[in-house]
């Protein structure tokens, strides 16, 4: 036996990987969710955090307010942002620097185009992958 608080617990409840498995699935209730990474030789990989920091970007305008919202310092957010910018033809993000007037970013033509076919492409598999994902749930062990 073993203590867990004020409640004594079998020893072989701990060590038995199939329980714990269990009882941890029976805490997870949500739905299978898709996320979409793509990965191009640029090298470049696409998913849905850089997708989320360009609309951010062009909802709020900066690149920092935009990596706070995300949880993230300014460096990660403009190392993403240059990187996506070296990747594609045209950059995605225009910047301007701060200073007196302030600062700022936005997303070029090209950028809005990124996050229009990323997100398209998203609900195409989605809607088209919908019974696929119900079928896989359906084989996931039961809470």
């Amino acid at each position: 036996m073993i203590f867990h608080g004020k409640q004594a617990v079998p020893l072989r409840h701990l060590r038995d990987r199939r329980n714990r498995r269990n009882k941890y699935r029976m805490s997870e209730t949500r739905p299978a969710r898709l996320k979409l990474r793509l990965e191009f030789a640029a090298p470049l990989t696409l998913g849905p955090g850089k997708a989320r920091l360009l609309e951010l970007i062009d909802r709020l305008g900066s690149i920092s307010a935009a990596g706070r919202e995300m949880g993230m310092s300014y460096k990660r957010a403009w190392t993403l942002i240059e990187e996506m910018n070296s990747a594609f033809a045209l950059p995605v993000v225009d910047s301007s620097r701060g200073g007196t007037g302030g600062g700022g970013a936005r997303l070029t033509d090209t950028g809005k185009e990124v996050l229009l076919r990323f997100r398209k492409l998203e609900a195409i598999l989605l809607r088209e992958g919908a019974e696929e994902i119900a079928g896989l749930q359906r084989l996931i062990l039961d809470p």
